[in-house]
């Protein structure tokens, strides 16, 4: 067998893993998600049964597909409550977020609903009898249990350890422990063979219970789902269970495991191996001794850990409001765009966005770490169209001003507002806070001066005349200055002299002929760079002449009409390298990308400074912040690497 470059450590050994072992791999693999079309033989063995024999003698097809949706559905349902940051932040059992390898590596989670499928069809046919057992019978509970108990338990406990040896653990199960970070879909992360082997320990209790005489059909399903609730409970880094349960009734304790347990297991690998007992763990001398203490103090944490850093985002429209991790993880960890399975879920998620209009508060959406600083992102309960309501400005700044104080209560070092969150003619970049509370100790930052030096160093040096819209906003009238200062023209669209004139007398006076008054776009038809910071119709897009490279401020982005032209996104940088935890796509940025303005506040973080960024943006700053992004490894995606 060929080994892997690659090591890892079980318990106190360091082995190499290896990929190529017999029951590895699982079947169908190279299927992509044409694996769901395995489920399609029993779909269709139901319905020929139902139409064509006109009896329900294969009505197994239909609990089979019914009993792996429910399974689904559970470990969905475990997923939305793991990542509802918003409610549990204060009983996560570990605060590193899960990053976008070991999404990648669960992206397959499923495939043991497949294998079980497909077992449980072999059983099936090969026992007809259990096709006809009735839907309830008492004693099967309590059979089914004693099995469980005496026989599950045990079995799993050995195998668990077994899987742990120097032998095997290299073989399979360094797979199921790439997790670091436990999550409910870590549960069903593993190898063809480890599944095999759970087939086993899920089969004695129910086909055990059948064979005896006391099976039923609600046994079946009440055991394989309270077995799945269960391992998504203990994977979900989240604990549920309160400390003074244990407390009330001792021996509980060593019935059933708490998501506290089962994350040591991740964490020390020698020791608790149950799979719902740690009965077994204390017979087998393998019961972590800070088991306890640590859910002790989990359990009774009244305070989330306070952030370095947070990013108040907002809710851009009701398609991107369902890209979040709650929602679907995969989803949420490649950038966004509108899918069709989101369509059917449009009305349900108008009606969430229209409910959150009523909360009060912000909302915990992800996390990251970088250089030891915990980063948060919090959501306004907004959606981008409200925030032209004029009847609804005051009740988001409102928001906006509860999450700053917020924030500077809990030790918050630095907050850095989101596009909309800072409008202008909404509360003057943030200047509306800082006025309001001149003691605040978190520095409010709007982050523009990064993503003006964003937008600034995209355009190529060799560019003498560029249109620019948006052109008195505070991004506009930063661009126009600076460009003038480089002597480039620029035609600045807007019908205000007044304002085009104020701008024009902040240049120098040798700077000021090249800032130029335009009222409409027709007058820019000679100019191919497009700088687009307010929203462009097709009409005024098409002025542009052929090869035209728009670069844009705005949001949302412009839609790309023109074929034989070019369209930059918004301005946005690459993380650092060393950020860990980070899973979730910032709307359409990629993997490991944020928007400017999110970097500008990162930028002002590590770089320790003790001023607001609220208000105009300063032009002399522009080059010291460019620069200390490129110090602090945040990357311009043009040349990044």
């Amino acid at each position: 067998m060929e080994k892997q470059n690659e090591e890892v450590e079980n318990g106190n050994d360091t082995l190499l893993r290896k990929t190529d072992a017999a029951l590895f791999a699982w079947p169908w693999n190279n299927l992509g998600n044409y694996k769901y079309l395995l489920y399609g033989p029993f779909l269709a063995k139901f319905i020929h049964s139902m139409y064509w024999k006109e009896s329900m003698e294969d009505i197994w097809c239909l609990h089979i597909l019914v009993l792996c949706s429910l399974r689904g559905l559970v470990h969905q349902l475990w997923s939305t409550f793991s990542n509802m940051l918003y409610l549990n932040s204060t009983r996560r059992v570990s605060y590193e977020g899960i990053d976008y390898d070991q999404i990648d590596n669960e992206w397959d989670w499923d495939n043991f609903l497949i294998l079980q499928a497909v077992v449980g069809s072999f059983v099936y046919l090969n026992f007809p009898s259990l096709a006809n057992l009735p839907v309830w019978d008492v004693r099967g509970l309590i059979s089914c249990l004693i099995l469980h108990i005496g026989i599950s338990e045990p079995l799993f406990y050995w195998m668990h350890r077994l899987l742990h040896s120097s032998y095997l653990f290299p073989l399979y199960h360094w797979h199921h422990h790439e997790s670091k970070i436990t999550h409910p879909f870590t549960a069903g992360h593993g190898t063809f063979l480890e599944h095999l082997l759970l087939c086993v320990v899920i089969g004695i209790p129910t086909l055990g219970t059948a064979f005896i005489g006391y099976g039923s059909i609600s046994v079946m399903y009440s055991y394989i789902l309270a077995f799945d609730f269960l391992r998504c409970m203990g994977h979900s880094n989240v604990e549920i269970i309160p400390h003074s349960l244990y407390q009330r009734v001792p021996l509980l304790r060593y019935v059933i495991y708490c998501p506290t347990y089962h994350s040591l297991h991740h964490q020390e690998m020698k020791t608790n191996f149950c799979l719902f007992m740690p009965l077994y763990d204390m017979l087998g001398n393998t019961l972590n001794t800070a088991s306890w203490s640590l859910h002790k103090e989990i359990s009774s944490r009244t305070n989330e850990r306070a952030p370095d850093f947070v990013f108040l985002a907002h809710i851009v429209d009701i398609m991107s409001s369902m890209h979040a991790p709650l929602l679907f993880r995969s989803f949420s960890s490649v950038p966004f765009s509108t899918r069709l399975f989101l369509l059917p879920m449009w009305p349900f998620a108008f009606v969430v966005v229209l409910t959150m209009w009523l909360k009060s508060k912000t909302f915990l959406f992800s996390f990251y770490n970088i250089r030891g600083r915990l980063n948060q992102t919090w959501i306004v309960p907004r959606a981008g169209f409200q925030y032209f309501l004029p009847f609804a400005a005051e009740g988001i700044n409102k928001l906006i001003e509860e999450a700053i104080l917020r924030a500077d209560r809990i030790g918050v070092k630095v907050i850095s507002l989101a596009a909309l969150n800072k409008n202008e003619s909404l509360n003057g970049g943030g200047t509306l806070f800082v006025n309001k509370h001149p003691n605040l100790r978190v520095r409010v930052v709007h982050g523009n001066t990064l993503t003006a030096a964003v937008i600034l160093n995209e355009i190529p040096r060799d560019v003498n005349e560029v249109f620019l819209t948006g052109a008195t906003s505070k991004l506009g009238r930063a661009i126009a200055l600076y460009l003038a200062r480089r002597r480039v023209r620029v035609l600045m669209l807007t019908k205000s002299t007044e304002r085009f004139m104020k701008i024009q007398r902040e240049a120098t006076v040798e700077c000021q002929k090249y800032l130029v008054q335009v009222t409409n776009c027709k007058e820019a038809k000679q100019c191919k760079t497009w700088i687009i910071g307010k929203w462009s119709t097709p009409r005024e897009q098409s002025w542009a002449p052929s090869g035209t490279h728009f670069y844009q401020f705005v949001v949302p982005p412009i839609i790309p009409f023109r074929r034989d032209c070019t369209y930059g996104k918004l301005a946005a940088m690459r993380l650092p390298k060393d950020v860990t935890g980070l899973g979730t796509c910032e709307y359409t940025m990629g993997r490991g990308i944020v928007h400017a303005c999110h970097a500008g506040g990162l930028v002002h973080l590590l770089e320790g400074w003790t001023h607001h960024e609220v208000g105009a943006i300063d032009v002399d700053q522009i080059d010291v912040v460019w620069e200390a992004a490129l110090k602090h490894g945040l990357k311009p995606l043009y040349n990044s690497s």
